[in-house]
């Protein structure tokens, strides 16, 4: 595995008790980062704390990231324990569960969009003035092969995720001259907790569409999520970075 140099940096992911943010985390750490897990499962939070804490210093808040406040108070309590955040990785995301656009209740769809879009906003919105101090800062937000693509029966998903994509080359092009670059990821499927709530035949449709016949892996997430998020990615910003397995088409 090569070696990604994140020495004395302090690495923000939310969602980072499971899945993809958990991966990302255990990379992290053994690249010689802090890290700082936002999530708002309180017990799976000191869990993974309890597990990650021998490879590194980790903190934890628990967020709801859909409200202003809360974000506010996270960032705050992680500049307390670590004193700087070069580095937010904006992991966190629901699906919301199968249906067609007309069958998908209101309240689930502002949700998801709450969650995987509104969440990416405030986190940044939190963290972007400190990075501004220092003069240096990486942003990676997770977003999927569905924010290009669109699947059927998960528009809410989609929209959320291409909407996410909007933010970051906006965002990107905002601090291209501040010493801070935002990038994108778009995943297939990673085989996670989230599969639990989406049906079998979507699953299986997602399988279907990735020329490599199998689901993305989060520790091979992890490795193009903290390049991005190192000083070796020095030129890419407002950027989109492929992990379909050869889905994407741009």
């Amino acid at each position: 595995m090569n070696q990604i140099d994140l020495a004395g940096r302090t690495v923000v992911i939310t969602g980072g008790a499971r899945g993809i943010g958990y991966a990302v985390a255990q990379r992290a750490l053994g690249s010689g980062a802090e890290v700082a897990l936002w999530d708002i499962d309180a017990e799976r939070l000191e869990r993974a704390r309890g597990e990650l804490a021998k490879a590194g210093k980790v903190s934890v808040a628990v967020v709801e990231l859909t409200e202003e406040a809360s974000v506010e108070q996270a960032a705050q309590a992680t500049l307390e324990a670590h004193r700087k955040i070069d580095v937010l990785i904006n992991c966190a995301g629901i699906t919301g569960g199968n249906g067609t656009t007309w069958e998908l209740a209101p309240d689930v769809w502002r949700r998801v969009i709450d969650v995987n879009l509104i969440g990416p906003y405030l986190t940044c919105r939190a963290v972007v003035p400190h990075m501004l101090k220092e003069g240096y800062g990486r942003i990676v937000n997770i977003a999927s092969v569905a924010g290009k693509e669109g699947n059927p029966n998960a528009s809410h998903y989609s929209a959320s995720k291409a909407g996410l994509i909007g933010l970051t080359k906006s965002l990107g092009k905002e601090l291209a001259t501040r010493g801070i670059l935002v990038n994108a990821v778009t995943p297939a499927a990673a085989k996670t907790e989230i599969f639990d709530s989406m049906s079998q035949q979507h699953i299986d449709y997602m399988l279907s569409k990735i020329p490599m016949n199998r689901f993305l892996l989060p520790e091979e997430a992890a490795s193009l999520i903290l390049w991005l998020s190192s000083e070796d990615c020095a030129f890419s910003t407002a950027s989109v970075f492929d992990l379909s397995g050869g889905r994407a088409t741009y």
